[in-house]
């Protein structure tokens, strides 16, 4: 698990770590640290001996890393540039030692560069870039190598102008190749459209972690922790022992989404799918394993429910709504179910003693929560989970998991790919499918939006991707996840 702080945080520990060191310390270290990577990056374009350098620097340690990192590569032979955003606030010990190590400042940008050091604003700055600095970032990309490339774009931290709190990118900002972060990780690598902006991140440790007190603001799952949750058959496994997942999904309008939804949830580590719903006919013949049944009283024993995936709004949906929910089993709610809970559904409908977990999009969450994610989708999210009492699966590029108690996980593995009709339904067979099986709905939430992002994926090798496509290629992504 890669784990990321916000900024007030980073700042204390980093506050307690320079009071235990010599003045200076930790911004050598960051510089050596920048330096050392952009070293093996010009290496890779050609050496840095003879490389052009672009440092584009703002005031404050921002600009002072910067600067100390083109003054190491300046003594090894590139020849460094300084842009100085606001020369009356620069590094004056940085600038100098960049002086005295050859290189030089310009008031323009050059024809020419290799690499670009993004340093014009830190951690500490809000909104996007002010104009003077979104024109020199927009003129970049007049920029060429040696060999007529543009130039290796490199962020210091973070890329200027991005939320590091939120990872929303409110205005104009750098976007790089590759960012070399200090200590922790910052939400913005890994949320929102400012985790694109970061490309490759890279972490340099400055001794920070030990002083990190508090919990992280996001967490970010990894292969390993979604294979060690997975659940595995024993030796004395049964059909039942695995967990059977009942489907209260689709329609007689809408048979795709309990087809999909089957098809996912046949895919997780369950015994047996139970279907109810109107499309059981159609359910059968493309599943023959799943056991249907047309109503969710008449379905049988299961050991959570899935529910609203093209159900429907109406009275007969409602009614198999409050039967999932008058259940004292884990319910995952989706799509139609969602609509209906605004529908007539009161708050308290949901304060269930057993596990909830909802999964909206963006439209579904604003009916909801009767507003827009918006900048901070994280903490609406996390405000969302708070106030249903509900694990929340916001869907999205970097979807989200929230939990009532204000963990936050962001997803890695998302893809474009699924940006098509009837992937989330996959997902919530899936999920449910976890919860079955009895993992924990945070963990059931995560390890399901990181397969399923595994599965868009692959499926986006072979072309345009479908839904079926999505579920297909669930089996051999979980294959090489487990071993």
């Amino acid at each position: 698990m890669r784990q990321a702080w916000r900024v007030a945080d980073v700042r204390a520990a980093e506050k307690t770590l320079m009071a235990q060191l010599p003045p200076g310390t930790l911004m050598q270290r960051a510089a050596a640290g920048l330096a050392r990577r952009c070293a093996l990056l010009l290496d890779d374009a050609g050496g840095v001996y003879g490389s052009r350098v672009l440092l584009l620097v703002g005031s404050g340690d921002n600009g002072g890393d910067t600067l100390y990192a083109g003054a190491a590569l300046a003594r090894r032979g590139a020849q460094v540039r300084a842009l100085l955003m606001t020369p009356e606030r620069v590094h004056l010990a940085g600038l100098s030692a960049l002086r005295a190590a050859g290189g030089f400042t310009s008031s323009e940008l050059p024809a020419r560069s290799d690499l670009v050091l993004d340093g014009i604003v830190g951690i500490g700055a809000s909104g996007g870039l002010r104009a003077q600095a979104a024109a020199v970032v927009r003129g970049l990309g007049t920029l060429r190598g040696r060999t007529g490339e543009r130039p290796l774009l490199v962020a210091v931290d973070v890329p200027s102008g991005v939320a590091v709190d939120t990872g929303d990118v409110p205005g104009d900002a750098f976007t790089a190749d590759v960012t070399v972060t200090f200590g922790c990780l910052k939400p913005a690598h890994v949320l929102g459209p400012a985790a694109v902006r970061c490309g490759h991140v890279e972490l340099v440790d400055i001794g920070l972690g030990p002083l990190l007190v508090t919990d992280p603001a996001v967490r970010v799952p990894e292969t390993a922790d979604v294979a060690e949750w997975w659940p595995r058959p024993g030796v004395t496994s049964d059909k039942y022992t695995r967990g059977v997942v009942g489907l209260a999904t689709g329609s007689a309008g809408y048979p795709g989404a309990a087809l999909l939804s089957s098809a996912g949830a046949l895919a997780g580590p369950t015994g047996m799918v139970r279907y109810a719903g109107s499309a059981h006919a159609e359910v059968v013949r493309a599943h023959p394993s799943v056991v249907a049944a047309s109503r969710v009283a008449e379905a049988g024993r299961v050991q959570a429910w899935v529910c609203g995936s093209g159900l429907g709004t109406g009275d007969e949906a409602r009614t198999e709504l409050r039967s999932v929910l008058a259940t004292s089993l884990p319910v995952l709610l989706d799509a139609d179910a969602i609509t209906m809970l605004v529908g007539g559904a009161h708050a308290e409908d949901l304060r269930r003693d057993a596990p909830l977990v909802l999964t909206p999009h963006d439209g579904e969450f604003k009916r909801l929560a009767a507003e827009a994610p918006g900048a901070d989708r994280a903490g609406a999210a996390a405000r969302l989970a708070a106030w249903t009492n509900a694990v929340v699966l916001l869907k999205g590029d970097r979807t989200i998991v929230a939990t009532p108690g204000g963990e936050i996980w962001a997803n890695p593995t998302g893809s474009p790919a699924l940006a098509t009709a009837g992937s989330g339904d996959v997902l919530a067979g899936l999920l449910g499918s976890l919860l079955a099986a009895g993992v924990a709905p945070v963990r059931a939430a995560v390890a399901a939006a990181y397969v399923h992002g595994l599965a868009g994926r692959r499926a986006a090798q072979d072309g345009p991707v479908t839904a079926p496509d999505v579920a297909s290629a669930l089996r051999p992504v979980l294959a090489e996840l487990l071993g």
